[in-house]
């Protein structure tokens, strides 16, 4: 038994160092988040990149759950194709792609690299920004769904940087 026990002991170890080690392999940068009124939990996005601070070749804008305890969760299926997860990411060139969001199913973003860091760029009160946050307000509903009442885009301005917020009001 105890020698089980040691075994099961080493496995678990070597998985943590492991895991330690993939960990310092994947590098990302922060794009921007999605709050909401319901709680304090929020959805960040960020853009994974390779050892050369390059955008990764699959999926490279990812989605996960900032907890209210500072812990971190994946999104449900039902989050990510209904609500918070990533319609489509396409490269348009070199460390540059247009991500359409599941949320903001009429905002193309445009992730890119300004001034060594990549940015989420849309569009905001009609000139081009710099994505730093999504709000969305929303109540419950009887059949359990929320309703959003609207959602504000938080950013600043691509060139002067001055901040824009705009509201969308679903119909």
């Amino acid at each position: 038994m105890k020698i089980l026990i040691n075994i099961l002991l080493a496995v678990i170890l070597s998985l943590v160092s492991w895991s330690a080690f993939a960990v310092s392999w994947n590098k990302s940068d922060p794009l921007f988040f999605i709050e909401r009124n319901k709680n304090k939990n929020y959805v960040q996005y960020d853009v994974r990149l390779t050892k050369n601070n390059e955008l990764h070749a699959s999926n490279p804008v990812t989605a996960y759950w900032v907890l209210e305890n500072g812990g971190q969760e994946e999104l449900t299926l039902i989050e990510r194709k209904y609500a918070y997860g990533i319609d489509s990411q396409e490269k348009l060139e070199q460390n540059k792609i247009r991500v359409l969001m599941v949320a903001l199913k009429d905002r193309e973003i445009i992730v890119e690299k300004i001034n060594g860091s990549f940015r989420a760029v849309v569009f905001i009160n009609g000139k081009q920004s710099i994505l730093e946050k999504v709000y969305i307000e929303s109540k419950q509903r009887l059949t359990g769904l929320p309703k959003v009442l609207y959602i504000d885009l938080f950013g600043r301005t691509k060139g002067k940087g001055s901040p824009l917020r705009e509201r969308i009001i679903p119909e």
